[in-house]
């Protein structure tokens, strides 16, 4: 068993063989973990919300679904949840979000350089999986990002289907209710069983 701290607005690399259990845990509460890999050895194959939510045919994760590559591969499945509220429509947080929302872009940390910086890639946009990220969606199609629904200690276990390179970042966005107004940190654990 190997863990990790993501230290707040900070990303990291983790190396994940198939078969082994990524546990992802919301130390404080409240807090989102933006949520990518790639798979190793193939530089043009990596996590895609766009194809899971095609494949689940759903905008929600549950206990069960399969997140998928861009090439409609497996590349996780969801083996436990605590929280059940994960967003999979925004992109990380990048400097051009915070100048637009924030007026705070230049030199602001972000998911964006973070995972990049990780995985030493230079993506210019990246869709993750934001774990605990509470988005509301409303009958119009309108949304509000709300506090997330996370407690001290919850988790969300994901099972790698082959072997990945995580890019993980404790996001950086404390300027709205996206991590309760303050940016806290993430663990991870990997482990051949659960």
């Amino acid at each position: 068993m190997k863990e990790y701290r993501i230290d707040p607005c900070t990303g990291v690399a983790i190396d994940v063989a198939k078969g082994e259990y990524i546990t992802v845990i919301d130390v404080d509460g409240g807090q989102v973990a933006d949520f990518f890999a790639e798979v190793q050895g193939r530089a043009d194959e990596f996590l895609s919300v766009g194809a899971t939510m095609d494949c689940n045919e759903s905008l929600r994760l549950a206990v069960g679904d399969i997140l998928y590559t861009n090439k409609y591969a497996p590349m996780f499945k969801v083996i436990a949840d605590d929280v059940g509220e994960h967003d999979l429509i925004h992109p990380c947080c990048r400097p051009e979000m915070f100048a637009f929302f924030y007026r705070s872009g230049e030199g602001h940390p972000n998911c964006l350089d973070n995972i990049n910086r990780a995985l030493a890639k230079r993506y210019p946009v990246i869709h993750p999986v934001n774990l605990f990220m509470h988005t509301k969606i409303a009958p119009d199609g309108k949304f509000a990002v709300l506090p997330p629904k996370s407690k001290a200690g919850d988790r969300i276990v994901f099972r790698a289907e082959t072997d990945v390179r995580l890019g993980v970042a404790a996001c950086s966005v404390s300027e709205s209710d996206c991590n309760s107004g303050r940016c806290t940190a993430i663990q991870i654990i990997v482990s051949k069983s659960i």
